[in-house]
């Protein structure tokens, strides 16, 4: 009986073991694989002009690491890059650059970036969110409101505007 328990427990402990070292290991490998994009597109972009690709992938991981006012100088280059085309992709771009003034707690510009990529892509979910959340940060709570409906009109599947919704609903009830 003691044995079998004892098999039991040691076998529990090595699952638990191996499935944390298969997410470590995958931790570190994506790590790795980020340090190395980072490694060669600093390198590539000290030495001569990027494409907008190549700027908003080094901006994204800027962002990543929190070096926001770096990650706005990289967007920015990506948008005057001369090989940029299409809406979409400035839209994007936008959005990244309202997401790095975000983190920098400048909301008012992110508001800005968040509307020039709605400008662009009037149904970009993604900025529309982050619209909502820009306005709720500034307390604007009935613009943030109207923005997540907004999310919802165009995709109501949107977790983060249901919850969204929901609660700055709460919120104008308890404050009306």
């Amino acid at each position: 009986m003691d044995s079998n328990l004892l098999i039991v427990y040691l076998t529990v402990l090595l699952a638990i073991l191996g499935s944390s070292s298969w997410f470590v290991v995958r931790q570190i490998l994506k790590t790795r694989k980020l340090e190395m994009s980072l490694e060669r597109l600093e390198n590539k972009l000290t030495i001569e002009k990027g494409t907008a690709q190549e700027y908003y992938e080094l901006g994204s991981i800027y962002v990543d690491k929190k070096l926001y006012s770096q990650a706005i100088v990289l967007f920015q280059k990506a948008l005057k890059a001369k090989d940029l085309e299409g809406e979409e992709n400035q839209a994007v771009i936008y959005n990244a650059l309202g997401f790095a003034h975000f983190g920098q707690e400048q909301y008012d510009i992110a508001i800005r970036q968040y509307k020039e990529a709605l400008k662009l892509q009037p149904e970009y979910v993604t900025s529309l969110n982050n619209l909502g959340h820009a306005y709720e940060r500034k307390k604007l709570t009935a613009q943030a409101l109207e923005i997540y409906e907004q999310a919802l009109a165009c995709d109501p599947d949107n977790a983060t505007a249901k919850q969204r919704v929901e609660s700055l609903r709460k919120r104008l009830v308890i404050y009306n």
